[in-house]
């Protein structure tokens, strides 16, 4: 299968678990500030990372959302799987995707450096 292919597979895939999450989910108390960051299915289609993102949540809260999404995978999937026209829907697994809490660390610390270089100039 073509990388082009699977791109969009992944970019569909991450708008509808996405929307599947935020909408559909009534009995799961996921956080509000939950984000499907992406998605990563494998080449045969049968297994795919989701990559979640959870904004100014703790170690704890994290853990606990994504042991609720990983017991609720199976619901995610049969729902996601109605939305979408696939063969077979794969098999989900749910990761922390920390990459915008490593920008805004290195956000914080470069406009540090500036301000302790602006000090420094005065």
């Amino acid at each position: 299968m073509t990388s082009r292919r699977i791109e969009r597979v992944n970019s569909l895939l991450r708008e509808v678990i996405s929307e599947t999450i935020t909408q559909d989910l009534k009995n799961i108390p996921i956080p509000e500030l939950i984000t499907v960051t992406a998605v990563e299915t494998t080449s045969d289609l049968r297994h795919a990372k989701v990559f979640i993102s959870l904004i100014q949540a703790d170690t704890k809260m994290k853990e606990e959302t994504i042991a609720m999404l990983t017991a609720a995978a199976g619901a995610i999937g049969a729902i996601s799987s109605k939305k979408v026209v696939m063969r077979y829907f794969p098999q989900l697994t749910f990761k922390i995707d920390e990459s915008i809490e490593n920008f805004m660390q290195i956000d914080k610390l470069l406009k540090q450096i500036e301000k302790d270089k602006n000090q420094q100039g005065d």
